[in-house]
Order: structure tokens, then C-alpha cells, then sequence
């Protein structure tokens, strides 16, 4: 198998689990930095394995324009591409071509698109998505899929959803196909995991639950490696994902990794642990980083404020990250406020070890049980953080780049 995942610990529904692929083993529930063009923006890879990433993203709908999904293979492959030795997951396109919702044009064979580069004509099937994806050689690729908008009626969202499932089942056919040739030549050679992929299917549905529970059903049929909740944070209230959220889980595999796409304040992943999801990704961390909203174990800071141009403490005094360990408050403000990129490199540093580092204190607490009790003083600590905390900027959303 090119995939193999273990329950190691539960508490409730949060499991704690590990996903053994050709390039490492991901400890989960994990949560995933978004390298979408072969880089977590602002992030080199030695400081990403120093804060303990295990996976990261890569998005075939990018790479496949620039600089090419041959290219990258004819190169090596993308883990050499890029010199990043772990696992990597890459998303089909499906949401990016999605959001061209004025350059493209969906039918049941595909769609065909406009690059938001050149307004270069190009078309993704199914088949081509996935080709793309093992030609890049991820570890776990996504099946090509349509995002729903928001809001869909319930004969909107069923088209598409319908169109989902066919999609899915030409994506498998496509993975296997190319498999075949590939573990034939790796019964050959001393390393059998190198180059193998696991193929993930995506549910949609919209906002309609028993849409999403027919979906996740007949996904479930076709029997994948992998299960995605997809066709969230687009618009809908967050009340709503969460409602979306639970009522399609308690429908995928217990035996199989469950992943929700696009997802995620430093509150929500861990409420989405405890609903049993294995794998979350989110441009969060880094996009706030860059409008300078930084995450602490004291609650949101907003290191634009006046209220840190003399502030000589670190970010975090509970953080070991980098960061924290060398520079004050006053001088990340200082290299925000005049536009150094060095500040944009420093936050991004420290929101993705905040993330990385709440995701492991999750594992951590429920190998030890105590994932309840890690729960709730969580909650008890966002209540009661001070009424005068900066609000966190309306205009980052926590997307997909």
C-alpha cells in the first residue's frame, strides 16, 4: 500500500494517529503549512523542519503554470525541487480554478480556464489533474473536484456534487493506471516507497448536510486511501462550517485519514481535532503574519498598534520559537511599520510555530488522555482574554492561496 494509517490514541471522537508515507511518517492530527508555489511564503524548509513540519502543501494548479508539472519532473521531482525531504500533499486546482469563476468554463468532461498569469487558454480533466500531481510526485494527491459556491441552492449544489463523485471515480481510474507501471519497476529497486501516492477523494454538497452525507456515502463505496471535507470557508458563517464539519464526518472511515481543506483559526483546529479530523491546512498563519496579526499563548497581537513601539518583551514568553528567543516586541513593530521584509519572514516564523506548536500539544494531550482538560481551559482562556486585545483583521481570510 502506498499509504498506511494507524490509531494510536483516542479521547471522544479526537484521535491521535500517524500516516506512514514514502517520505517520513506524519504524526496526527497534523496541521499542514501552504506552500503553494513550492514554498511556504517567507519560510525557508531548514526553518520549517526546525519547527517540526512534517507535510506540507504544494498546488497543481500553479505548479502546472509555472514553471510546469514536466519541468518539476524532468528536474527530479518536487520534494528535489525544492529540497524538502518530508511529505507532501498537493491540491488538484480545483478550488484555484474555482475562483476564476469569470475565466473558465465547466463541463462534464473538465474545465477550461484562463491563466490568471497570461490569459493562456488550458483545460484540467480529472485525468489530467492527476497525471500532473504524479508527475509531480507528491506523496498524497487530491482528486479534481468542483467547489461549491456560496450560497447554492440545493439544485446547484447537487449538480455539483453530483459532478464530484463522477470526477472522483475517473480520478481513481487514472491513478490506478499510472500506479501499475510504477510498482512493477519498484519491485526492482532496494527503495519500493519511494515514488508511490495515495489519492484522496474531496466531498462537497454545499451547505446541505444530507447532500454532503450521500457524497461522503458513495465516496466511501469507491473505497479511497483518504477522505477530504471540501468547499468550506467560502463565504458561509463559521457556525455553518462547523455544522457542515460534524455532520459529514461521523460518515467517512474510522480507519482512514480524515481531512478538512482550507480551514482553520488557532481556535478552530483544535475544535476540529476534537471532532475526529486528522489533517488540516490553512494560509492563515502566514497571510496574517504579512498584515502583522500574530498569534500568542496571551491571545491576538497586532504589532502595528503604538502600543508595542517601546515594548521590550518577546511576542510570546511561552514560545520557543526563534523569534520569541532573540527579538522584542518593539522591533517587529519597528520592521512592520517601515515595510522590511525581514518582518514579514520573522512573523510568518513565529504564526506557523504557534500552529505547529498547538497541534503537537493536542497530540500530546491525547496520548496522555487529558485532551479534555487541555479542551476546555483552552476555551477558558480565549473567553476570558482581555476585552482591549486587538480584533483580528477582517480582511484576512482564512483560505486557500
Amino acid at each position: 500500500m502506498p499509504l498506511r494509517f494507524d490509531i494510536l490514541n483516542t479521547v471522544g471522537d479526537a484521535r491521535r494517529g500517524r500516516i506512514v508515507t514514502g517520505h517520513g511518517p506524519v504524526e496526527t492530527p497534523v496541521f499542514m503549512p501552504v506552500g503553494t508555489q513550492a514554498t511556504v511564503k517567507a519560510v525557508p524548509q531548514d526553518v520549517l523542519e526546525e519547527l517540526g513540519a512534517q507535510i506540507i502543501l504544494g498546488n497543481n494548479y500553479h505548479l502546472y503554470l509555472r514553471p510546469g508539472a514536466e519541468h518539476i519532473a524532468a528536474l527530479g521531482g518536487l520534494h528535489r525541487f525544492m529540497s524538502w525531504e518530508r511529505a507532501i500533499l498537493t491540491d488538484s486546482g480545483g478550488f484555484q480554478v474555482w475562483s476564476l469563476s469569470e475565466m473558465r468554463k465547466v463541463s462534464e468532461e473538465g474545465v477550461q480556464f484562463r491563466s490568471h498569469l497570461d490569459g493562456s487558454l488550458h483545460h484540467f480533466t480529472p485525468e489530467s489533474a492527476t497525471a500532473s500531481q504524479i508527475a509531480l510526485g507528491a506523496d498524497i494527491l487530491m482528486a479534481f473536484d468542483e467547489c461549491t459556491e456560496y450560497p447554492a441552492d440545493r439544485e446547484r449544489a447537487r449538480a455539483s456534487m453530483e459532478l464530484t463523485v463522477r470526477w472522483a471515480e475517473r480520478c481513481k481510474k487514472a491513478w490506478i493506471a499510472a500506479r501499475q507501471p510504477r510498482a512493477a519497476a519498484a519491485t526492482h529497486s532496494a527503495d519500493h516507497a519511494e515514488g508511490e501516492s495515495a489519492l484522496f477523494a474531496i466531498v462537497q454538497g454545499g451547505m446541505h448536510s444530507d447532500l454532503r452525507r450521500e457524497c461522503a456515502l458513495r465516496l466511501v463505496d469507491m473505497d479511497f486511501p483518504g477522505y477530504a471535507i471540501g468547499g468550506l470557508s467560502v463565504g458561509e458563517p463559521r457556525h455553518l462550517t462547523h455544522e457542515i464539519v460534524e455532520a459529514t464526518l461521523e460518515h467517512l472511515p474510522k480507519d482512514k485519514p480524515r481531512y478538512l481543506m482550507g480551514v482553520g483559526t488557532p481556535e478552530e483546529i483544535v475544535e476540529y481535532a476534537a471532532l475526529g479530523v486528522d489533517m488540516m491546512d490553512c494560509v492563515h498563519p502566514t497571510r496574517a503574519a504579512r498584515h502583522g496579526l500574530l498569534f500568542t499563548s496571551e491571545g491576538k497581537v497586532n504589532i502595528k498598534g503604538a502600543c508595542y513601539a517601546a515594548d521590550q518583551r518577546p511576542l510570546d514568553p511561552n514560545c520557543g520559537c526563534r523569534v520569541c528567543a532573540r527579538y522584542s516586541r518593539a522591533y517587529l513593530r519597528h520592521l512592520f511599520s517601515t515595510h522590511e521584509l525581514l518582518g514579514q519572514i520573522l512573523n510568518s516564523i513565529h504564526n506557523l510555530a504557534y500552529y505547529l506548536d498547538t497541534m503537537k500539544r493536542v497530540r500530546h494531550s491525547i496520548e496522555l488522555g487529558e485532551f479534555r482538560s487541555f479542551l476546555s481551559g483552552l476555551q477558558s482562556r480565549n473567553s476570558n482574554s482581555p476585552a482591549r486585545a486587538p480584533r483580528e483583521d477582517p480582511t484576512i481570510a482564512p483560505s486557500r492561496e
